[in-house]
């Protein structure tokens, strides 16, 4: 019952690490595009897809949390945590929410830091334009 839990969560964490991916791609495109106005940005773009996938299923499947259904606890006359269908319903719902808690924050960092390149990259172009004049 616990393998079929965590392929469950893993399974969980994958699909809503792709919807994120297939939400976000045109966005992180035009971010990574406008930046770096490179080919190069296809890449980073891979990477960061990639990215997101790692943070959210890293983020979704927590089996330090998962090991209390495996695991007696140390303490007088305890048990083994038992698999409901409640605890089913918990563990899918920590599993989405982990998940897209964990790409938020990795996207957040992203997005601050592609703020502040594209506030440089806009100095560079007035200075350049300035330049021309």
């Amino acid at each position: 019952m616990f393998i079929t839990l965590l392929v469950a969560t893993f399974v969980i964490a994958f699909v809503v690490s792709t919807i994120v991916v297939l939400f976000f791609n045109r966005p992180l495109n035009k971010i990574l595009e406008r930046i770096i106005s490179d080919q190069i940005s296809r890449a980073w773009a891979k990477y960061l897809k990639f990215a997101i996938y790692v943070t959210g299923i890293s983020s979704g499947v927590r089996i330090w949390d998962l090991e209390k259904y495996i695991t007696k606890p140390h303490y007088e006359g305890s048990e083994i945590v038992q698999l409901t269908t409640e605890r089913w319903v918990f563990e899918a719902y920590r599993a989405t929410i982990g998940t897209l808690q964990g790409i938020a924050w990795m996207l957040l960092v992203f997005f601050v830091f592609a703020l502040v390149a594209y506030v440089i990259v806009r100095v560079f172009e007035m200075k350049n334009k300035v330049k021309d004049a």
